[in-house]
């Protein structure tokens, strides 16, 4: 069928024949009980990420992650103990016609009723990011989206990170930034008073999230930015083939470097920062 999304925009392959919407949303809590639906629960019941009362962005690119997160968040709106409410915003950053497009009609197939906000994202970044864009331009969404949700009196903006996101996040600052830092499941907003980030798909794994797509017939956008389509590199790519090479060699290694960022030895720790301030092991040296 080819690139049916035009430029900059990769399609999952192979895909079986889009399935009935009844049969999607019956396979998230049956056929996908354990990987998906179950781990979905479980982040938002451990960190605490959906409250009575609250009302709910959820930010949807088009993309594997943000649909299955939509249909998650329908799931447990129909079938959870919590009274919240649900807004299903998208961004168009400056998407190719056919891009916004399938994106429109995987929302309507997928019952999910969408909100379609323009911004001119990809023109800016266009204009000044250099090698790299992605780091920019995933700042500059958050925080339209951020805008977006409050203006819908929104208390909570729901992201589609995942599982492999958060040990791939981990190992960039490890490796590039000289850091010790990893995506959070949830984190209150510096610059929107009152708003909070959330990420309820911390516990699934990303090829769970393919399988159930592709299974499904859907098919996704794929980061679909026109900008980093003309740039060359990705630090990120490249640190999930290093741990897909890892775990070659060490079974369960992505898991290890998940629960390494749960398990911090504070008193085997050269330093840390806490509140903006430093501190080194040597100001407490001669407490122990």
């Amino acid at each position: 069928m080819g690139n049916i999304a035009g430029e900059g925009c990769e399609i999952l392959a192979p895909f079986n024949e889009r399935k009935l919407l009844t049969e999607i949303e019956r396979s998230l809590i049956t056929d996908y009980r354990k990987p998906i639906w179950s781990k979905f629960v479980k982040a938002i019941k451990d960190y605490n990420l959906v409250e009575a009362g609250d009302k709910i962005a959820v930010a949807i690119s088009g993309g594997k992650d943000s649909i299955i997160m939509a249909k998650l968040f329908q799931e447990l709106q129909r079938h959870g103990n919590v009274n919240f409410e649900l807004e299903f915003i998208a961004m168009d950053p400056g998407y190719h016609e056919n891009i916004k497009q399938l994106l429109i009609d995987n929302c309507k197939y997928l019952n999910i009723p969408v909100k379609i906000f323009e911004s001119s994202v990809f023109d800016i970044i266009d204009s000044i990011a250099k090698d790299y864009p992605c780091y920019m331009c995933a700042k500059m969404r958050r925080g339209a989206l951020y805008a977006k949700a409050q203006a819908l009196g929104c208390n909570k903006l729901a992201l589609g990170h995942h599982f492999n996101d958060v040990i791939e996040t981990t190992m960039l600052n490890v490796l590039y930034s000289g850091n010790f830092k990893t995506m959070l499941p949830k984190l209150k907003s510096k610059n929107f008073e009152e708003m909070e980030l959330i990420r309820p798909l911390y516990y699934i794994e990303e090829e769970h999230i393919e399988n159930f797509i592709q299974n499904s017939g859907i098919w996704p956008l794929n980061c679909a930015c026109m900008v980093a389509a003309k740039k060359i590199g990705n630090k990120r790519q490249e640190i999930k083939d290093l741990v897909k090479e890892l775990k070659k060699t060490f079974n369960g290694v992505d898991k290890s470097i998940f629960r390494a960022a749960h398990n911090v030895n504070m008193d085997l720790i050269l330093g840390w920062q806490k509140n903006e301030k430093n501190y080194s092991f040597l100001d407490f040296y001669d407490e122990n």
